[in-house]
């Protein structure tokens, strides 16, 4: 067991300071959540030319999207601010200009530089 040190991430839960190593897992004495290091690591989300996403930051799509079960269309250039990042297959959710809300794929924005 390494103990608790300076270089270990904070909670991802309750952002404690006290984290420390067990094995491959980082454990949280103060909430007992339990993570890996490779999954802080892994948890990265780029956009299509490589820029670090964050929560709240704008894109910009790069591409046509059609919506699926609708004849709607998110046109190249849509500017989407408020972004919020989750796991999964489609890593942004938001919500589009006259569209409303739905899940895009990183791939297929861009970061606009504020």
């Amino acid at each position: 067991m390494r103990a608790m040190t300076e270089n270990l991430p904070p909670c991802p839960e309750c952002s404690s300071t006290y984290t420390y190593q067990v094995d491959a897992l980082l454990t949280c004495p103060e909430c007992g959540h339990e993570w890996s290091l490779q999954a802080e690591a892994e948890a990265e989300i780029r956009d299509s030319v490589g820029n670090v996403l964050r929560d709240g930051d704008t894109v910009t799509v790069i591409k046509d999207l059609k919506i699926k079960g609708s004849s709607s269309v998110v046109k190249v250039g849509t500017k989407v601010r408020g972004i919020r990042l989750v796991a999964g297959d489609h890593d942004i959710d938001c919500k589009i200009p006259g569209i409303g809300q739905m899940g895009l794929k990183s791939q297929f924005v861009k970061k606009v530089s504020e």
